[in-house]
């Protein structure tokens, strides 16, 4: 049966109203779909239904090549209508297409080769461009070659070998000089492309990000590129592809500004119900279509009785990635916290500053930390960045988080500073700027790498300076207490996007005793701003707390406290 484009409008709400059993990313994807039918005007985006409904009537032409439905027509799924719908339906100001990369996270056995090689046969052809570069991509030569393949088929058996040239390396469209070729990690010609679509197969498989990389920049020339990544779980946090999915799940949260991203994750929300029959769905769209129920349950019986066979289950049918830490804030709830007090009455509020200056090549924060009479605490923040490191060749970053940093340095969310390493008299500058403006109680810092701006604050500007260390003693108790706040509701903020993001990085070490340090996944997730968060709470802990009738030692209130 052919799909109509209103069929992903209807997945989206049977999604949204618990008709289809599905995760968080899934019901934020598909919340997202609704809300920019609605307001995605008010930011220059248009829905065409015609250029959806195009996609899926190209799948008519494109048949099974085998098993059960081998010579039929391709029917897409709800899951993959609502994907395709999105991915060509959706457009800018400009005419060209919205989204300019996609990461889609399904489980094995869920038709991901069947879903994507049309894809790649219509932006070879049906999508406008001449001379179109489209490659399917993959560790190696033989799984690069398994989309490729189907796709080849598929022309051959179709009427599309009418229109298109299928050899045993490549799909041509030789009138428009336009080409479809698998294409591995390995190969001696990677570099040089010019991609207007790049389909990577398993992309949690690369061992390092060279081809996801070097195929990104490739599409920067073209006018509506595609970067579509398929591919289930794997174990590796610190890799390119939980780099990806780890990028969309904040542009699904809200934390992340981009809609030129594309995304559906299928996944379980709680992994300890793998076992379940009921959340098999949630990872398993197709589940009764492509994937069986019954051979679910023989996997999962195995899995039961072998330690090894229960990790292949829950990553290759249950996309639950392999081990690593969850993030320790709730951002939902970091969303719904309140506004911030006004400038005049924050300048009324006992204040505390932390500062943390981890890294002379990386960014700084600043935060103002104040507490008013019922005891709720306002957040204000300040960063700033080396020029350099939004520099695509001489940063070293990902190109995901540099174009991170130009965006908010436009935005004037992150301050730049000349050359290479952060400069020391900008930030105290904007100290002393804060410092005569809320009269901090005292500036709390890490000794490691701030003595020097330390001493400069506290001798030459006579601000009261207070090392904290970074150890768990430190900063587990407030690290639990920020923790707390953000769930009563009793933390105020700007919403500022980079502090969105870092709180949304944050992890925890957590010992024997339950203590918490915090943490990050991977280099490129910064925290420096919970960190300056954490330090300056440590403070306002002490000096706030609740008049009990009971006084320890007092702390000696002189300019460098140990």
């Amino acid at each position: 049966m052919a799909r109509h484009w209103e069929d992903a409008w209807h997945y989206a709400n049977q999604i949204i109203d618990g008709e289809i059993a599905a995760c968080k990313w899934v019901r934020l994807a598909c919340q997202r779909f609704i809300d920019d039918l609605h307001h995605g005007h008010q930011r220059g985006l248009a829905f065409s239904p015609e250029k959806a409904q195009d996609i899926l009537d190209y799948y008519n032409l494109t048949p099974h090549i085998k098993g059960e439905w081998a010579g039929q027509s391709i029917t897409p799924s709800d899951w993959q209508t609502f994907s395709l719908v999105n991915l060509f339906g959706w457009y800018k100001e400009d005419g060209t297409r919205r989204f300019r990369s996609a990461y889609i996270e399904v489980g094995r056995k869920n038709g991901k080769s069947t879903f994507v090689a049309p894809v790649g046969l219509y932006m070879l052809k049906e999508d406008g461009e001449a001379g179109s570069e489209v490659y399917s991509a993959a560790t190696s030569r033989d799984q690069a070659r398994i989309v490729f393949d189907a796709a080849r088929d598929m022309t051959r058996q179709s009427s599309l070998r009418y229109h298109l040239q299928a050899y045993n390396h490549s799909v041509c469209h030789e009138a428009s000089a336009s080409s479809f070729k698998p294409l591995a990690s390995d190969s001696d010609t990677l570099e040089g492309k010019n991609t207007h679509c790049a389909i990577i197969d398993e992309l949690h498989a690369h061992k390092n990000r060279r081809v996801y990389d070097v195929l990104e920049l490739s599409l920067a020339a073209r006018q509506q590129p595609l970067l579509l990544v398929i591919t289930t779980a794997g174990s590796d946090r610190t890799g390119i592809c939980y780099e990806v999915r780890n990028y969309l799940t904040k542009v699904l949260e809200g934390v992340i500004d981009d809609d030129s991203c594309f995304g559906m994750i299928y996944t379980l929300d709680d992994p300890e119900q793998w076992k379940d029959p009921d959340q098999w769905i949630k990872a398993n769209p197709n589940l009764g279509i492509s994937v069986k129920l019954e051979d679910m349950q023989r996997l999962c019986q195995k899995a039961q009785q072998n330690p090894a066979a229960a990790s292949e289950f829950k990553r290759k049918r249950l996309d639950i990635w392999g081990a690593g830490e969850d993030v320790f804030f709730n951002m939902e709830l970091w969303s719904r916290c309140p506004a911030l007090a006004s400038e005049e009455q924050l300048q009324t509020l006992p204040c505390y500053f932390g500062v943390d200056l981890a890294s002379k090549l990386d960014i700084t924060a600043l935060v103002a930390l104040f507490c008013d009479q019922e005891r709720r605490y306002h957040l204000k923040v300040h960063f700033w960045l080396p020029e350099v490191q939004t520099d695509d060749q001489r940063s070293g970053k990902s190109h995901h988080v540099q174009q991170l940093y130009k965006a908010w340095a436009e935005q004037g969310l992150l301050t730049l500073t000349p050359g290479q390493i952060v400069d020391y008299d900008a930030i105290r500058q904007t100290i002393n700027d804060w410092a005569d403006r809320y009269h901090p109680l005292e500036i709390a810092y890490d000794p490691w790498g701030a003595t020097q701006l330390a001493t400069q604050l506290a001798e030459e500007d006579e601000r009261v300076m207070t090392e904290v260390g970074q150890t768990v003693k430190q900063l587990s108790d407030p690290m639990k207490e920020i923790q707390a706040l953000i769930i009563d509701g009793r933390l105020h903020h700007e919403q500022h996007p980079v502090m969105n993001w870092m709180m949304s990085n944050v992890t925890a070490r957590v010992d024997r005793n339950e203590n918490v340090f915090p943490n990050k996944d991977t280099p490129d997730n910064k925290i420096d701003g919970p960190v300056a968060l954490i330090t300056a709470m440590s403070r306002a802990m002490v000096k706030e707390a609740p008049d009990d009738g009971y006084h320890d030692t007092p702390i000696p209130d002189f300019v460098m406290t140990g």
